[in-house]
């Protein structure tokens, strides 16, 4: 256990506890709202919008049964286990809600990644098998490829790497939790 400032004691973070954090999708939209949002929140606001999600309807359509059903369990059960993990800053005398920065390794553990998606590790794999076969190609002479010269060769390669790499910078932070409108849920 380590403590607050507020002299509140949080439970340490294996990967067990994390999971089981995860586990809940109430508990994984919440952090999607609170990471997307940036600072604090009110349980209503909170409530209203995952009700939004889990019944695949806009906010203003969202009925008072559906928000309350969430806004109980959410009030009762998932943020006092947020707060005590130390994800959010619960306060639920003024109904706020707030993420914390221990909620931010929780990054590894949401990303989000499609079914159809080739890993990024499998790209650079066949991106430098290609960068080789072609560089054989010109070491050896053949074709045009042996026309082109050595810095062309490497601007080339330079250019293909860099722009590789500003593709997955870019992607990575595209599916990380909290960065679209609404969560992704397999």
């Amino acid at each position: 256990m380590t403590e607050r400032a507020d002299g509140v004691k949080k439970a340490e973070l294996s990967r067990d506890v994390i999971f089981q954090i995860l586990s809940n999708q109430r508990r994984r939209y919440a952090l999607h709202y609170l990471r997307r949002n940036e600072g604090p929140a009110e349980i209503g606001d909170l409530a209203t919008q995952i009700a939004a999600w889990e019944n695949d309807v806009t906010v203003e359509d969202v009925t008072s049964q559906q928000r309350k059903r969430v806004y109980n369990t959410l009030q009762q059960a998932h943020l006092p286990k947020l707060d005590e993990t130390g994800f959010i800053d619960y306060e639920p005398a003024r109904g706020e809600v707030t993420l914390t920065d221990r909620a931010k390794p929780l990054n590894t553990y949401l990303e989000i990644i499609p079914d159809n998606n080739l890993p990024w590790s499998e790209y650079y794999f066949v991106l430098g098998c290609i960068s080789l076969t072609l560089l054989t190609g010109a070491w050896f002479n053949a074709g045009p490829l042996g026309h082109i010269p050595g810095i062309g060769w490497a601007v080339g390669l330079a250019a293909l790497v860099t722009i590789s790499g500003g593709a997955h910078m870019y992607y990575y932070r595209n599916l990380r939790l909290g960065h679209s409108e609404v969560p992704e849920e397999k």
